[in-house]
């Protein structure tokens, strides 16, 4: 009886232990949105002005501004269940638009803290 109940304990300690899938939204640094976005390459959005992206964006980056009429149904191209990267100027318009896909459904959003701003300012590649 005493090795049953070690056994189902250790099985239950294993099962607790295992990796969790990542949910919910992050706001994370410049350095800590590159590391994750090179672990998950998922989907990244820009959601800025097109003049304002066409100046320097991040590599792969899909520009979806933030206040075009049809923002909310090019949205739905994405997949809610890959992690969705985003990221504005300073901050603001992304926090606007991890609101919209939160209440999408997306399961997985990490927002880049301080926006493209930060991301120049520690010194991480642009395209143009």
């Amino acid at each position: 009886m005493k090795k049953y109940i070690a056994a189902t304990l250790a099985i239950v300690l294993l099962s607790a232990c295992k990796k969790e899938e990542k949910k919910g939204t992050e706001q994370v640094p410049p350095a800590a949105f590159a590391t994750e976005m090179a672990a998950d390459a998922g989907q990244l959005i820009d959601v800025r002005m097109p003049v304002e992206y066409s100046e320097g964006h991040i590599e792969g980056a899909k520009n979806l501004h933030i206040y075009d009429k049809d923002f909310q149904e090019r949205l739905d191209s994405l997949d809610t269940g890959e992690t969705v990267y985003v990221y504005c100027k300073a901050g603001s318009r992304s926090a606007e638009a991890v609101s919209i896909l939160e209440r999408k459904g997306f399961k997985h959003i990490v927002e880049l803290e301080g926006g493209i701003d930060a991301w120049n300012e520690a010194g991480k590649p642009v395209s143009k």
